[in-house]
């Protein structure tokens, strides 16, 4: 009975095979790099938002009390962020202006250092000066 031994030059990868296969590879981490770039860039994006979050959030808890916040603006800035504070009385269509309670607007933009802008619309309720 015959063995079925391959020839020496029937064994292994040919220079092709290898060099497909690298190519497959090269693509492959390639397309993984990118992935993990993207997921970096999204991930420093989403801290910079939250600090500028944070940042109207104290800008808002510092604003003076109800009664003592008068309408026009108010500008400052707080950690290299510029803000902007606007107040004036809203008065909607369908509400009436009578009763205890003015409601009042108020317009908080928050200019980050690195350019980008939070804008917070609220409305505030302050009590009627008493006639």
């Amino acid at each position: 009975m015959k063995s079925h031994r391959k020839r020496p030059s029937e064994a292994g990868f040919t220079l092709i095979e290898t060099l497909v296969a690298l190519t497959i590879l090269a693509i492959s981490l390639g397309a993984i790099g990118e992935l993990a770039g993207g997921s970096l860039r999204s991930g420093a994006a989403l801290g910079r938002h939250v600090a500028e979050v944070e940042t109207a959030r104290k800008i808002v808890a510092g604003l003076p009390g109800r009664n003592e916040l008068a309408s026009g603006a108010l500008t400052g800035a707080l950690e290299n962020y510029q803000w902007r504070v606007d107040a004036k009385p809203y008065v909607p269509a369908f509400a009436a202006a009578s009763g205890p309670w003015a409601a009042q607007a108020i317009a908080l933009r928050v200019l980050s250092p690195e350019g980008s802008i939070v804008e917070v619309d609220t409305i505030r309720l302050r009590k009627r000066p008493q006639k």
